[in-house]
């Protein structure tokens, strides 16, 4: 057989390897992307799960602040039915400013803030919370694994002609970046 057929034998067999390589790999990241997201959405039901609680435990000490928990039960509802990160990270982000106003409410009534039940649930919230930031990080992180392996050169080749797209990073709200006000 002649030497330069079995050239061409191997360089298309390399080929098709690292062909049949990147995309694997490729699969490989994208999994573990939608596996990262999937992990922050256990700790968003989690937190909506709480949020019942908490809305009436307050309720109980604070029965005058009807439109409080009417703006957190709507925002929950907004939050538990957005579709897309970006959608789902703005209802979320909309969720957690509005969950400010019932600790808010809390300061004005001793007794509540004393409530152990109260204290179990904001310290699972609190729980929760950090979870979620801990979720969103290692699903950005993934998201850049992901989206840096089919942007790169030989691969962004193979990923365009089999469209892979980038996923969106999960991304603070444009007023969860301003700077605190302190004042004393």
């Amino acid at each position: 057989m002649n030497p330069t057929l079995w050239i061409i034998i191997a360089v298309i067999a390399v080929i098709i390897f690292w062909l049949i390589a990147v995309f694997n790999g490729l699969i490989k990241l994208k999994n573990r992307t939608k596996e990262a997201f999937s992990d922050i959405d256990v700790q968003l039901k989690r937190r909506h799960d709480l949020i019942p609680n908490l809305i009436e435990t307050v309720k109980g000490y604070a029965t005058h602040e009807k439109e409080v928990f009417e703006k957190v039960t709507e925002a929950r509802t907004k939050a538990i039915n957005a579709q897309g990160i970006e959608a789902k990270g703005e209802a979320e982000n909309a969720l957690s400013n509005t969950l400010k106003s019932i600790f808010a409410v809390a300061e004005n009534y001793p007794d509540l803030k004393a409530s152990q039940n109260f204290l179990q649930l904001q310290d699972e919230l609190s729980d929760t919370e950090n979870k979620i930031q801990a979720a969103r990080r290692f699903y950005n992180g993934n998201v850049r694994d992901f989206n840096t392996k089919i942007e790169v050169f030989p691969n962004n080749l193979v990923a365009g002609m089999l469209s892979f797209k980038a996923f969106d990073f999960f991304q603070a709200a444009g007023e969860e970046k301003e700077n605190v006000q302190v004042k004393f």
